[in-house]
């Protein structure tokens, strides 16, 4: 099977269950920022490898893959199928939220807004943090137009939280002093 396929080049793309919309259609925009944001997680673990940091991030790539595939399909029947392989539901929510109390206790009171920055690292979790919160707005304004599961648009917030949390705890692991506002 070829790469190119050049079924894309008049401006249209294929839904993951059928149909076919412009690449500028709202579902297409979420779904690459979900993925931008994949990517942006896979460059934050490239650098400077912590452990600790790095392996909560591979499971949430794993889960942007299947919250991709959901926003890719306009079947509803296909969304479940993809929530339950990525098993995103409240358990999951609640990971994402003591990964971010774990990330707190070995950080002093956020007293202050924090410019991002720091370390190599931390300035890439920080990137992602933004890409994240851009993904969180598309996919609120489709969810605006089409049925949508609502625990996507809780993942995609809880996520932005322990980005910020996360570029954090690895200026502090790396020995950087943060910046404030």
């Amino acid at each position: 099977m070829k790469i190119y396929t050049r079924t894309g080049d008049e401006g249209g793309t294929a839904l993951f269950g059928g149909g076919r919309v412009g690449k500028d259609h709202p579902r297409v925009e979420a779904y690459g920022d979900v993925d931008e944001l994949n990517a942006s997680l896979g460059l934050a673990r490239s650098i400077d490898m912590m452990p600790r940091i790095d392996e909560v991030l591979v499971p949430i790539q794993r889960d942007l893959f299947a919250i991709g595939a959901l926003l890719a399909t306009p079947d509803h029947e296909k969304m479940r199928e993809q929530l339950a392989k990525a098993r995103i539901d409240d358990g999951r929510i609640a990971e994402l939220e003591r990964a971010i109390d774990a990330c707190e206790s070995e950080l002093e009171p956020l007293r202050s807004f924090i410019i991002p920055g720091g370390t190599p690292k931390a300035a890439a979790l920080h990137v992602a943090r933004t890409v994240c919160r851009r993904a969180e707005r598309r996919v609120v304004h489709l969810a605006s137009t089409v049925e949508l599961p609502h625990l996507v648009i809780i993942y995609l917030n809880r996520l932005s939280d322990l980005l910020f949390m996360l570029a954090r705890v690895a200026n502090k692991r790396a020995g950087a002093g943060e910046v404030t506002w």
